[in-house]
């Protein structure tokens, strides 16, 4: 048998389809959806960040599990080489900030018509509306594989590149797990990543839509800062999102999941309390007769003011020189460390990616090829292997996809 089976039509598995068939082998692509790409469509808000331009040397602290196992991917198949094929086959890309790669229309579409289009250039067979229900195996070897209409389709290498559980609305309800851990492969603890989190306050709601730039946000275990990063954020109905949340959602996953925890956002990282200190004296010194709720808009948005002044216990009515010392600090302070609960997360239907998956100890990094079982691989979300938000995900799964697809072709028997 000579023929290859890729399950899933996704970001990997597209890749993988491509990669293998271009070094001839017969690749037969399986996907559930009617059409491929489908969580391709909607990465990124519908502009697809396909990858990040950045350093190798910066790219790897921003995988979040076991980032040593995607040395091999990586310098397979870089960042380099994900742009030059998306250019090189009719599909621009641009640079924005922070590295951010782009297609140059704005279009997760044309990516996918690009690898669809790459696909029918090497005669990939795809088989859309055909959902794959079991793999069938036999003294550790690759027979072939079942669809849920009980079709076998014969072959000696299949790759499982399905997904993890994160938007299961695209099909993404892993199947994958399942399919590994019935070829005796473990997996690991799942849970959702990169996504927007629960929050208790009841003023947190009430600053819905505003949005925090250059800020610091902290999260604690007691007195154990387990989170701190610096950038943007989001207020929601529900709490808090936009990519410094999400980055926090992915690197204290196991926390959130199981605690309430205490979390603060310092509004002015750029300058330390002592500093804050003399601004905010000069500022009250300018403003001194002035009504404590008219003398702060140069510190705050509009939006926030109402829930500073609560949360500072200063009667707005009071006139700036009337404010104690001991009112003046806990202002301060509260600029410092603006006060929140995180109570848990969004789940799976907001979750960007799937922490957490087939352990990635059991396959061969040089290869995707599972230890357990000759010629079955795993590429993209189903293993235990995510990064933060900023293209790097999707990097994952072309690099793993890709090193799929030439392996799956350098053993076979064509």
């Amino acid at each position: 048998m000579n023929k290859i089976a890729i399950i899933g039509g996704g970001a990997a598995g597209m890749m993988a389809a491509y990669a293998a068939a271009k070094q001839g082998g017969e690749v037969h692509l399986f996907e559930k959806n009617e059409k491929l790409g489908k969580k391709l469509f909607i990465t990124g808000k519908g502009r697809c960040n396909i990858t990040n331009a950045c350093d190798p040397q910066e790219f790897f602290p921003q995988v979040t599990s076991n980032f040593k196992f995607f040395y091999s991917p990586f310098y397979t198949f870089s960042n380099v080489d994900v742009m030059e094929l998306f250019d090189q086959n009719n599909c621009k890309t641009k640079i924005e900030r922070g590295n951010r790669v782009f297609p140059e229309s704005d279009h997760s579409y044309d990516v996918i018509r690009c690898l669809e289009n790459l696909l029918k250039q090497y005669h990939v067979v795809v088989h859309t509306n055909t959902t794959i229900q079991s793999i069938k195996i036999e003294n550790q070897q690759i027979q072939g594989v079942y669809d849920t209409r009980k079709t076998f389709f014969a072959c000696s290498k299949v790759l499982i590149a399905t997904g993890g559980l994160s938007y299961p609305t695209t099909g993404s309800t892993g199947d994958g797990y399942q399919f590994g851990k019935a070829a005796g492969h473990c997996v690991t603890q799942l849970m959702p990543s990169l996504v927007p989190l629960n929050t208790k306050e009841e003023y947190i709601p009430r600053l819905q839509g505003l949005s925090l730039k250059n800020v610091t946000f902290r999260i604690y275990q007691g007195e154990k800062v387990i989170f701190e990063d610096f950038g943007e954020m989001l207020f929601t109905h529900f709490g808090i999102s936009g990519p410094l949340v999400l980055s926090a959602s992915s690197k204290v996953s196991k926390e959130i999941n199981t605690h309430e925890l205490h979390a603060e956002i310092d509004l002015k990282p750029a300058i330390d309390f002592a500093q804050l200190e003399k601004r905010v004296i000069r500022e009250f010194d300018y403003q001194r007769n002035k009504q404590f709720r008219n003398a702060i808009s140069s510190f705050f948005l509009t939006k926030m003011i109402p829930e500073i002044i609560q949360l500072s216990g200063i009667d707005p009515e009071k006139k700036v020189n009337e404010i104690t010392k001991e009112e003046r600090d806990r202002f301060i302070h509260l600029m410092k460390g603006f006060p929140l609960t995180i109570t848990g997360h969004r789940g799976y239907k907001e979750a960007v990616i799937t922490k957490g998956g087939i352990q990635v100890k059991e396959i061969h990094p040089s290869t995707m090829e599972s230890k357990l079982v000759k010629g079955l691989f795993f590429a993209g979300e189903v293993l235990d292997l995510d990064a933060l938000t900023g293209g790097y995900n999707l990097q994952i799964a072309w690099s793993t996809g890709y090193l799929a697809g030439i392996s799956m072709c350098e053993t076979n028997e064509l």
